[in-house]
Order: C-alpha cells, then structure tokens, then sequence
C-alpha cells in the first residue's frame, strides 16, 4: 500500500525489443521503460504516457509502482529520457528502493535573494554555477530541491558547497569546495575613442565627393544585373 510520501504508477510488462517496437510504442502513446535494482531481474515495461505524465507530475520522491495486478513496489525515477525538441518523456529507468536504506539521487539548487545583495545592486554579475547537487537521504526524505540565501554576496564573493546547510535528514554527497555562485564587477563599458568621431566628420566631409562615384558604381552593378538576367 503506497504511503503519503508515495504515488502509485501502474504499468504493464512488454517484451523488450529493439528500436522499431519502442517507436511502435510511442506512436500508440505508451513510453518504454526498465525497472531494476533491489536484488531482482530487470523488468521491461510500458505505461501510457498520460498517465505517467500526472504520476510524475504530483509524485513525492518515491513511487509506488505496480506492475499489472502485482503489489507496489517502492521505486525512485533513475534516470528520465527526454525528446530533444518537444521535451515530452521518451523513456524512463526505474529503480527498486528500500524505504528503510539511505540512497543518493540528484536535487535541483534555487538561489534566492540575488536581486537583494549588494553586489547585484551595485551592478555585479551573479552567475549560479552548479544547478544539481547530489545528495544522500532515505527515499521517501529527498527533497525536490534545495534552497540558499544569496542576499548578502558582495561584488568579488565565490559562494561554495561549504556554505549550504541541508535538511538534518539530507547529506550532501559532492565536494565542499564545489564553486556554487561568483559575484562579478560590473562589465566596463569602453569609452567611445577620440578617433571615432574624427572618422565621422571626415567620412561626411568625403560624402559629397564620392556620391558620383558611388553613382556610377550602382549603374555599372545595374546593368551587370541586367546581363546577368537577359543571359539567364
């Protein structure tokens, strides 16, 4: 029976096979998918892609999956394939979890406050460097995501893993020396150089002379247009 963390998904089992039957699939509007781990065989199945849209849509961490009639099994999402231009799932790998055995997964990183720190008000560059952290927790624990004030980061700040404080429940797995965030000065604008404008005033003092130039130059090009098309 799914928990409060979980959200049930039922899938049927397929035969696995080769491109043409997983292009087969998709054109019926079932995705592919393989779900392994736990001790088990993997196990090929096939789930509407509606349905698997609104799981995946409203689930916590975990899901509860069953198979056919089969009882739930506590899954997390492995890895999610997308379409490269509709973006839409094209195949999804599951894997079987203890709900009892800490695992890792990836969870996405928000900074917040950036337009309140000093260093973006006085015209500094904020850049988010890492986006993805890896993280290690219960399944039914993992956070979606993982939030860090920036607001106090001043003009020349390197913000790193170090920094960020998680959940009691929630390891952070990558190096602590992560480069998270840079706070940059502001992009000098180059001063528009004497020359510039000295190239301007003789260019239009240069106009008039070589207006009958340019003239003669648009009527040879016409009329070599004009050969070009009757040879045509």
């Amino acid at each position: 029976m799914a928990s409060a963390d979980t959200t049930g998904l039922t899938v049927e089992q397929r035969e696995p096979g080769g491109s043409r039957a997983v292009r087969r699939l998709r054109r019926e509007g079932k995705i592919p998918g393989i779900v392994y781990g736990g001790g088990e065989d993997p196990v090929a199945f096939m789930v509407d892609a509606r349905v698997l849209r609104q799981a995946l849509a409203h689930r916590g961490a975990v899901l509860d999956l069953h198979i056919g009639g089969a009882a739930g099994t506590p899954v997390v999402v492995k890895e999610q394939i997308h379409h490269p231009v509709t973006g839409e799932t094209v195949h999804l790998d599951l894997l079987r979890v203890r709900l009892d055995q800490a695992i890792q997964a990836t969870v996405v990183l928000e900074l917040i406050g950036g337009d309140d720190s000093p260093g973006v008000k006085e015209g500094g560059v904020l850049e988010q460097v890492t986006r993805e952290l890896t993280v290690e927790a219960l399944p039914t624990e993992i956070p979606d995501s993982l939030q860090h004030d920036v607001s106090a980061m001043v003009i020349g700040d390197t913000l790193t893993l170090e920094a960020l404080s998680a959940p009691s429940n929630v390891k952070l797995v990558d190096d602590p020396e992560t480069v998270i965030a840079t706070l940059s000065p502001p992009k000098l604008q180059l001063e528009e150089e004497p020359e510039l404008e000295e190239e301007t005033e003789l260019v239009g003092e240069g106009e008039e002379a070589a207006e009958g130039e340019e003239a003669a130059d648009g009527a040879e090009g016409a009329a070599e247009g004009g050969d070009a098309d009757s040879d045509e």
